[in-house]
């Protein structure tokens, strides 16, 4: 668990002061979908496919606050779309943040070199930055060539201006387990503060459905994969609870009110993945009349049969840890076996420069060496 201590601190405390009211149900991470609109079409992607009226469609900085304290979670996953295509992207960090959330900001970095004078580093805010594998890999999942360069480039910047940066992939059908172990080992040398990996869904819109692992397929393919991850060190932003149930070595089932969203049309029932049941107005309103029975693969409706996301199974994994003393302390264990590679530059600014001589060299740099 490669995240910023003051933020799993901030998770801990979260989860216990629940734990001692004996509050059933609460949301570990708010997903915010501040739109639909991006700048990519990707093969695997739900979103892309809605009518033009709806992709223009934005929430406003306001709608973002009002949303994320009346859900209460600690963390805020801002996703899309693209977020830095939003105009007030930058203010709506911001106003998060003053709130006292930490805020992982999903890109697919083609605008983060252009917009990152927006933003300062600190340890509420993550970038995390989607990479779906390595070069090849990536451009084709993302239908465009020459994606990948740039996100390691932006990586490159904003890790050199202080900034925590990590990466998000998606695992397809297909998909060469070894090639990805490489990419595991790229990442950490590139300095990333973490890594975030979830097979895919299938989404309903997607173009491509034939690009979706089954559950077994999925165990198989993480059981190649992750195959000793602890001992290679590799910093994934996890519970290693997670990635042992990717692997098959536990069995969980989901827990849809973990990481609930918030988008353009409201809170989506009834979960990240799924908008069966339509939009609640209020988050209390989708938690107290969505019935949570109608979901997970206990439940057994088809469309959870083959879901194994991290949305709705970190939060499993993660409650699990606080179920007992017993695995509590389990999972203190395994953490503290993990022995990653120090990373070049973690975080924040240098010493010695502000952040503004940061980035006014960072821009220096890069009008010398255009043509």
């Amino acid at each position: 668990m490669p995240s910023p201590i003051q933020l799993q601190m901030s998770v801990f405390k979260y989860i216990l002061a629940r734990k001692i009211k004996r509050t059933e149900k609460f949301p570990l991470v708010m997903m915010l979908e501040p739109l639909f609109a991006c700048n990519l079409e990707c093969a695997g992607c739900g979103k892309i496919q809605y009518p033009t009226e709806i992709l223009r469609k934005r929430l406003s900085r306001e709608e973002c606050w009002r949303c994320a304290e009346e859900c209460g979670a600690p963390i805020v996953s801002i996703a899309g779309g693209e977020p830095l295509i939003h105009p007030q992207i930058d203010e709506i960090v911001a106003g998060l943040i003053a709130r006292g959330k930490f805020i992982y900001l999903c890109t697919n970095a083609i605008l983060l070199e252009k917009n990152i004078h927006r933003f300062k580093p600190g340890p509420n805010l993550i970038f995390s930055v989607h990479l779906d594998g390595r070069e090849q890999t990536h451009d084709r999942m993302v239908c465009r060539e020459g994606v990948y360069k740039t996100a390691i480039s932006a990586i490159s910047l904003v890790k050199s201006l202080g900034f925590q940066v990590m990466t998000n992939s998606t695992i397809f059908q297909g998909e060469d387990a070894q090639d990805f172990r490489q990419f595991f080992d790229e990442c950490m040398d590139m300095g990333v503060d973490g890594m975030m990996i979830s097979p895919g869904y299938a989404y309903e819109k997607a173009p491509a459905q034939g690009l979706f692992l089954k559950n077994e397929q999925t165990k198989a393919w993480f059981r190649e994969a992750l195959k000793d991850w602890r001992a290679k060190g590799w910093d994934f932003n996890h519970s290693p609870f997670y990635l042992d149930f990717l692997e098959g070595k536990r069995d969980y089932d989901c827990t849809p009110w973990g990481n609930p969203l918030r988008n353009v049309f409201g809170w989506q029932r009834p979960c990240y993945l799924m908008a069966d049941g339509g939009y609640a107005q209020t988050y209390k309103e989708l938690l107290e009349t969505t019935d949570w029975s109608q979901y997970g693969r206990a439940s057994g409706n088809s469309k959870c049969a083959n879901c194994m996301v991290h949305v709705g199974y970190e939060p499993s994994a993660v409650m699990d840890g606080f179920s007992s003393f017993s695995k509590f302390f389990e999972l203190v264990r395994d953490i503290a076996t993990i022995s990653g590679p120090q990373k070049a530059q973690r975080a924040y600014p240098r010493k010695g420069k502000s952040y503004e001589e940061l980035l006014a060299g960072a821009a220096d740099a890069g009008s010398s060496s255009k043509p």
